[in-house]
């Protein structure tokens, strides 16, 4: 899949992420360089507040028809782990490429879903 992103970013920026409340990150920093990367969506708040910085990771058609299903990723607030995701979206992303482990760190379940198979 080189030279291509097969999926999708969604980043919150409303009431916490992407808001001063989250100290020691540069949230516009963060914001662009997600867009320079990959496609990216800024979303209102995604009501996971105790989790800001919240992207989540949403798998292309291949990926989703592949059993692949939308990931979230909490308590992103350092630049290392905004270049994980954009090495693992540019590799395929949920679906089509495992999710790395470190980003398991980062992945949890929002209230209301099921957890990822």
């Amino acid at each position: 899949m080189a030279g291509s992103v097969p999926c999708r970013v969604v980043v919150c920026r409303d009431c916490c992420c992407g808001s001063p409340k989250v100290t020691g990150v540069d949230h516009a920093a963060q914001t662009a360089r997600l867009e320079a990367a990959v496609p990216l969506r800024i979303s209102d708040c995604l009501d996971v507040c105790d989790q800001a910085n919240v992207i989540v990771v949403q798998p292309s058609a291949t990926g989703r028809a592949a059993g692949g299903r939308p990931v979230w990723l909490g308590l992103v607030n350092d630049p290392e782990a905004t270049e994980d995701i954009i090495t693992w979206v540019r590799s395929g992303g949920p679906g089509v490429a495992p999710l790395p482990e470190i980003l398991g760190l980062y992945a949890f379940t929002p209230p209301g879903r099921t957890a990822n198979p």
